[in-house]
Order: structure tokens, then sequence, then C-alpha cells
């Protein structure tokens, strides 16, 4: 995996393609690669590109230059973690309390709505519904910053299972709608599982959703989604024995060498001991 690093090296930080602009979720993905793997200056200098992102409310937005959304923030708490916990810790902290001050909007419950709507996580845009995976990573976020055990952090977990299907794993955040039970995804329950991981929870969905991420990462699918859903049972201690066959054949995907966000989840992946996977809710770093 080598290759996939030293091509992250040469790229960070960088765009979701050839010719775009600079974006926060590739670059906090690489920075979390590097980081891992101990190729700590290149790390840092993604976390430091996120850094001068940030703006005076904590937020770090999508791209350079653009005043929102910043759903990324949390991608951004996570980088600054793994790079140097204590070097970014003003800039945790800042985002930490943007993140704690952000809230989903709710809705009264309806018939038609599987899922609780009152339950609050957090949401892609400002003032719009809470859904899956911005809140599965604010979680993940507020874990590493040592706030695992806040009553926001505590109401996005029961948020996540809340939107888990019947049968396991799940997809954007919708459960059942007009009576129709949705599909699952295995991007979205890839995610939702890794920042499940080291909870103490006792849910037959989550079993589940672990047996349909072993089962479909093994189906032909895109790059990025296999990287979450690996990410996910790695995070659960069920890594499948393939993994690394399983990613070095996405590497080796002709249109795969253009996308810097696809190399930085693909070597997020390679990585069997996730950098921000945590193995209770007790506190990481002191902010």
């Amino acid at each position: 995996m080598d290759w996939l690093l030293n091509q992250l090296e040469q790229r960070t930080p960088g765009g979701y393609a050839p010719g775009h602009s600079v974006a926060s979720e590739p670059t906090a993905w690489a920075a979390m690669a590097l980081a891992s793997a101990g190729r700590s200056e290149s790390a840092d200098r993604a976390a430091a590109w996120l850094a001068k992102q940030q703006r005076r409310s904590g937020a770090v937005p999508v791209a350079d230059g653009d005043d929102g959304p910043h759903w990324t923030t949390s991608l951004s708490v996570l980088a600054w973690h793994q790079a140097d916990s204590v070097r970014y810790a003003s800039n945790i902290q800042r985002a930490v309390e943007w993140l704690l001050a952000t809230k989903g909007k709710t809705s009264p419950r309806s018939q038609q709505i599987g899922h609780n709507t009152m339950l609050v996580g957090w949401s892609w845009a400002d003032a719009t519904h809470s859904w899956l995976e911005p809140t599965a990573f604010a979680t993940m976020a507020l874990t590493a910053a040592g706030y695992g055990d806040h009553p926001r952090t505590r109401e996005a977990v029961a948020m996540l299972v809340d939107r888990l299907l019947p049968d396991g794993g799940c997809n954007y955040g919708n459960t059942v709608v007009l009576g129709q039970t949705l599909l699952p995804h295995l991007q979205p329950s890839g995610i939702v599982a890794w920042a499940l991981a080291g909870q103490s929870l006792n849910d037959p969905r989550i079993e589940a959703s672990l047996d349909y991420l072993s089962a479909e990462v093994r189906n032909p699918t895109g790059a990025a989604s296999l990287a979450y859903g690996i990410c996910g049972l790695t995070a659960w201690s069920r890594r499948p024995e393939n993994a690394d066959e399983l990613i070095a054949e996405a590497v080796q995907r002709s249109t795969l060498r253009q996308s810097y966000y696809k190399l930085a989840l693909l070597a997020l992946a390679s990585r069997e001991v996730l950098p921000s996977t945590l193995p209770n809710r007790q506190s990481v770093t002191s902010l």
C-alpha cells in the first residue's frame, strides 16, 4: 500500500478530482491515513490547511473559499486529533463548540415515517433535518475529542441506532416511508457501523448490520463504498480476510488514480487499526 501513501503525499492537500479546488473532506481523510501510517509531515500539511479554513465560529466549510455547508467540521476534528492533538487543541476545541451548538431540525412524529424524527443529530446543511452520515461523523469527532458522554453525543448514538433498518444496514437515514421498508446501502452502513464501534449497545440490528456489511463488501461496488464498508467492519474486529485483495483491486482500476478522495479512503481502509476507532467512550484528548 506504499503506492497509495506516496500518491497521497504528492497530492496533499487536494480536491475530489484533478482540476477541482482543494476540499476539506478528502484532505481530512488523507490526513488521517497519512498520520496513521507514520507520515507525519504530509499529515500535518493537510491538518494545517484545514486549520486555515476554520472560521471564527469554529466551523470548517466543505471547500476552499466557501462559506458553507460546514458538515466537514467533524472530519477536521478527526484529522487534527490524529495528526497532532496537542498542536491543534485550540482548533479542536473551537470545532467542538460549534458542533455542540449546531442541531439538525426536528419534526413531529408521523405514522408515514418510520424513524424518530424528534431525535437530534446533525445535517448536511444548516437548518435541515438530521441525517445519518453527518451525524455519524459528528459522533466520531466528539468521541475522539473526549465528549463521548456528552448528552448530544448520546442522543446522536440513539439516533444512529434508531435509523438502522429492521434487517440490518441503513441508507441516508430513512427506514420506512408510506409503509415501504427502504433498502440499505453499503456506504452509509459502513459509516454508521464505524461510528457505533466501542459504544455500549445491545441491539440485534447492529449484528445484522455487520452481517450485511460482511456480505456486501464482497460484491462489486465503488471504491468509496468499499472503503467505508471495510472501515466499519474493521472497527468491530470483523475485517474481511481478503480486505487487502479487495482494496488492491479497487486501486488497480484505471479511473481511480484520478481521484484523490478515493485514494485517501482506500489508504485509510488499508489500516488494520483505524485512527479514529476508540475502545470506549472515555476521554482520549484533554482539551
